[in-house]
């Protein structure tokens, strides 16, 4: 996959930036992520790839969004055939009542590369460089935090720990309860697991480690990211239903419970990874509107070369109008 397509990437997810962030504090969360959704399909429409939708926001059934197995791509001529892994808004709640971290994000690999998870909830861990190899999903919230504070040279008492702000998470006993228990400090936000994971790879954000359930694709996305930065992540999938245990089967995943390393989620060497703040986080500044203009900050990341791009970029919008998707 040629690293030209990074910047191509990039403009796919200013674009879902841009159009969701239109929507933040209005309490509309369908609307933001139906504009976002809109805006990266018509700009992929405009990119020199035979793509293939792996992660999504829904089925085949579900085509105002970007389902998984939608095809995607100009697909004209000799294209480089890749899977594609989108959220073009992480963070709908996050937007809708104006709160921190709501990203774009999408990441590209070629086929066969991600997981092809479905939509349920999954049990992560993750990590930075500075702790990877200390982590272990099948070992207690405790063990892990001790594991990552000696391979971070650090007290346990100055391990901060991002956690989504969730009742599953809240219960007496449960994953807030042990961490506090042992001294560590937590992080809790009410959505944006994503932007929690890639957070621990990134220097001055404070972040040490990601613990808790979340979604599942979410997962596939910050393994891709955490691939591009030399940290790690590793999940388990938390089946609610036998239904959902028969999606994941149909999907591949024999074993359900099996714990899921680092290139079961994101694997090669090639892959692309780019994000676009919608409101402002840790990582990257928000959309920002003046007039007819946007300003946007984006992450590009490749794992090849484990290059960082931090992208700032002004969008004259009168002058180019955000793109429509292929009728």
């Amino acid at each position: 996959m040629q690293r030209e397509l990074a910047i191509e990437f990039v403009r796919v997810t200013e674009a879902a930036a841009i159009a969701s962030a239109r929507w933040m504090g209005r309490g509309d969360k369908e609307s933001a992520d139906q504009a976002a959704v809109d805006s990266m399909r018509g700009m992929l429409d405009t990119v020199d790839i035979d793509g293939e939708v792996v992660i999504g926001e829904g089925e085949i059934d579900e085509a105002p969004m970007l389902y998984i197995g939608e095809k995607i791509g100009t697909r004209d001529g000799e294209v480089p055939k890749v899977d594609i892994a989108v959220d073009p808004l992480e963070g709908t709640t996050i937007i809708a009542e104006g709160r921190n971290n709501a990203l774009s994000v999408l990441a590209v690999a070629q086929r066969g590369c991600f997981l092809n998870a479905p939509d349920m909830y999954m049990n992560k861990i993750a990590v930075g460089p500075a702790a990877k190899g200390s982590i272990d999903i099948e070992k207690s919230a405790q063990e892990n935090v001790k594991s990552v504070a000696e391979a971070m040279d650090k007290p346990v008492k100055d391990v901060t720990v991002f956690i989504l702000d969730k009742e599953r998470h809240r219960t007496e006993g449960g994953l807030v309860d042990q961490v506090r228990e042992i001294g560590a400090k937590i992080k809790l936000i009410p959505d944006g697991d994503v932007a929690g994971a890639l957070a621990t790879g990134l220097e001055d954000t404070g972040v040490d480690l990601l613990m808790g359930i979340g979604g599942a694709p979410e997962g596939v996305l910050a393994a891709a990211g955490l691939k591009c930065l030399g940290g790690e992540v590793q999940a388990r999938l938390v089946p609610k239903t036998e239904e959902e245990v028969q999606r994941a089967k149909e999907m591949g995943l024999e074993d359900v419970e099996a714990p899921l390393r680092m290139d079961d989620l994101a694997t090669g060497d090639n892959i692309i990874f780019s994000a676009t703040g919608v409101t402002n986080g840790e990582m990257l500044n928000g959309v920002r509107f003046d007039e007819e203009k946007a300003k946007t900050d984006s992450l590009v990341m490749r794992s090849k070369t484990g290059t960082l791009r931090f992208v700032k970029a002004v969008h004259k919008l009168d002058q180019k109008p955000l793109p429509k998707a292929k009728k």
